[in-house]
């Protein structure tokens, strides 16, 4: 599998997807007009990873800011990965949130609460 490798918008997060290492990475501000239409095509990549997985997949995730529709698709993304994790791969999720940042705290919280995948929550002095 290739990379994928995504620029940041004012409305979309950069993606970084680097399968040989399990290494993946989402970060900025997720406000899609179509949250499907950007996070569509990351699922079907996770699940075509998800065949032939790296040793261990470690997901790191850096929002400053995501809207409701991007919330149901960041979850489905974590589903997936979820799913590698059951299926008795190591997978951590790395959730990233600035110091102070309640928002993004309590948001990485639930996240970790309904997910069955080892969640850390990070807290950093800026992201």
């Amino acid at each position: 599998m290739e990379k994928i490798i995504i620029k940041e918008t004012h409305r979309t997060p950069s993606v970084y997807f680097d399968p040989e290492h399990g290494l993946f990475e989402i970060r900025g501000k997720s406000t899609p007009e179509n949250s499907t239409g950007f996070y569509g095509p990351l699922l079907e990549y996770i699940e075509g990873y998800s065949i032939c997985p790296a040793d261990r997949t470690v997901l790191n995730v850096k929002f400053e800011f995501f809207n409701t529709s991007s919330s149901n698709r960041i979850h489905a993304l974590f589903k997936k990965f979820e799913k590698l994790y059951l299926a008795n791969s190591e997978v951590l999720i790395r959730w990233f949130c600035e110091n102070g940042d309640e928002n993004m705290h309590d948001a990485g919280h639930d996240f970790r609460t309904i997910l069955q995948v080892p969640f850390e929550i990070i807290e950093v002095d800026e992201l």
